[in-house]
């Protein structure tokens, strides 16, 4: 299960043929123990095909694993590659309220902490192919020497590869543990950062946070991860000791006859010292397959799939909204959020709206009365979970939905700024951005090169005025603004509700305003009010309610 979700199937090529190549390695390997241990003890082999036969086989050897080297180096990149680039876009493409119910510190997790570890396992999957072939070649040879000494050898490496896997078992709930512990510590590093106002300014605070989340997270995580390496220990113990036990074996406790010759027996000390170090890799690379497992099952329980992605969005071609569409409509469409500790459960609509193209509209209401949910319904972050969303009657499916969110350009209230104009089209791309810097007052503070921002260290309602160049680039027939003037002076918002909103209506655009800036709701076409979910009303400014 895991070789099937890591691999990509590009890659199969490439870990085969590093197998393969490193298989000839391990068969020139042991034909070189074969050689040496004729050599020491058959006089009669002529020292000239000996020599030839051993510069031969050494060449071929050392090519062998330097091809593998290579390929395994390249199987490994690639599949980094995929791992890293499926799960982004695994997380892309997976509904946003599923993604706000896992929480960013469990996302951040596992796009660091097992990549990393489904990364490593996919390495080892050719390192133990070819390790398991060495010793399967070794194996024949010694089966050559001694059938009956082989059978018996098996016998108790069975055995002490049996107790090894108990042993190292008893480690693997501190690696799941250690791994829990993981998301619990980039859940306060996120506090950290996003707290360290503040953090500094409150001294106890600081020290309460530093003592009951850090140093009590990494304890936790050092002792399961103390405890693992303990066992894990015990059983690396184990298997040195019943390696050099088996040689112990083969010198003083095996029974002395006529058929165990010295040549058979060295041939046997030199195989079982040279199997040595597969053996412990094959053994090693357990405790790497159960990390493995684990960062699997965490990426499962994400809603992700390493899998190819069905979800994955159509070609941009396809994603071309429609700037003259004519209406939208909302028939009876519901969301409802899970019940609370309380039991209490915040549910939107059932909502009966239709817009038209150049309106303004202010979405109003109180805080929790369900502003910021309607806008992540309109906008197609959240799935309606009854009724239905019409764009010029195509009812709005899981099969569209990446169309409809075309249409849509937004400044949320905790919107992200990029430090680059991503996803626009190049073509005077900084000449227009310039034009727009100058407009919001923004051109002393920074500038735009081929698409990049010299800065976005600013003030806050700096950075929002950022976030609204970026919108006017995009050029969308409908945009959204959550709160977008609250950290704008007066003078600025003066311009944003009397000048900038007013151009985007004569260009014919739809524009969402969440605002409690009632003194300016008079320069809006509709004013739509929000009380705990429900419309309660809905009438062009200044009409009576």
């Amino acid at each position: 299960m895991i070789l099937r979700a890591i691999v990509p199937r590009h890659a199969w090529g490439l870990a085969i043929a590093a197998v393969a190549a490193g298989v000839l390695g391990g068969a020139c390997a042991a034909a070189l123990i074969a050689l040496i241990n004729s050599a020491l003890h058959r006089a009669d082999l002529s020292r000239g095909l000996l020599v030839a036969g051993f510069a031969c086989l050494l060449a071929a050897k050392i090519s062998s694993q330097a091809v593998a080297r290579v390929l395994l180096d390249r199987f490994t990149q690639r599949t980094l590659t995929r791992l890293c680039r499926d799960l982004t876009r695994q997380v892309l493409a997976t509904p946003l309220r599923r993604l706000e119910d896992v929480g960013i510190p469990r996302i951040l997790a596992t796009l660091t902490d097992d990549v990393a570890w489904l990364g490593w396992a996919a390495q080892n999957v050719p390192a133990l192919a070819t390790n398991l072939a060495m010793v399967a070649g070794c194996s024949l040879y010694l089966g050559w020497l001694s059938w009956s000494t082989l059978l018996a050898l098996v016998v108790v490496m069975a055995v002490g590869a049996l107790v090894y896997r108990v042993l190292s078992a008893r480690g693997y709930r501190y690696l799941q543990e250690a791994r829990d512990t993981r998301d619990v510590l980039f859940q306060h590093f996120r506090t950290l950062t996003e707290g360290l106002k503040e953090l500094k300014i409150h001294a106890p605070r600081r020290r309460a946070f530093m003592v009951e989340r850090i140093e009590s997270a990494t304890d936790a995580l050092s002792r399961a991860s103390l405890h693992g390496l303990k066992h894990h220990l015990v059983a690396d113990t184990w298997s040195q000791l019943l390696f050099y036990g088996l040689i112990g074996g083969l010198l003083f406790a095996a029974p002395s006859d006529e058929s165990r010759s010295g040549e058979r027996l060295t041939g046997y000390i030199l195989v079982t010292l040279y199997m040595m170090a597969p053996m412990w890799s094959i053994l090693e690379a357990w405790p790497i397959f159960a990390r493995a497992r684990i960062a699997l099952q965490k990426v499962q329980d994400l809603g992700l799939s390493l899998a190819p992605d069905e979800r994955a969005p159509a070609a941009s071609a396809e994603l071309t909204a429609s700037p003259a569409w004519r209406q939208l409509d909302f028939s009876a469409v519901t969301f409802a959020y899970p019940a609370d500790v309380d039991g209490q459960a915040f549910a939107l609509g059932p909502l009966d709206l239709t817009f038209e193209p150049g309106q303004i509209v202010f979405l109003v209401g109180g805080n929790g009365s369900g502003k910021s949910t309607l806008v992540k319904v309109l906008t197609g972050l959240y799935d309606a979970q009854a009724g239905a969303i019409r764009l010029d009657g195509v009812a709005i499916t899981p099969d569209n939905r990446e169309w409809y969110c075309q249409h849509f350009s937004a400044v949320f209230s905790d919107f992200y700024l990029f430090d680059a104009l991503l996803g626009l089209d190049p073509a005077g791309l900084d000449a227009r951005a310039h034009r727009l810097l100058v407009e919001l007052e923004l051109d002393a503070k920074l500038r735009i090169v081929d698409g990049a921002l010299s800065t976005t260290a600013l003030s806050q309602g700096q950075r929002k005025r950022l976030a609204l160049l970026t919108a006017f680039l995009e050029d969308r027939p409908i945009y959204v603004f959550d709160e977008w003037a609250a950290d704008q002076d007066p003078h600025y918002r003066e311009i944003f509700y009397k000048r900038l909103l007013p151009e985007l209506k004569t260009r014919g655009k739809t524009v969402f305003v969440i605002s409690h800036d009632d003194r300016y709701y008079h320069l809006g076409d509709r004013v739509v009010k929000l009380e705990y979910g429900k419309v309660v009303d809905d009438r062009r400014p200044g009409s009576p309610t």
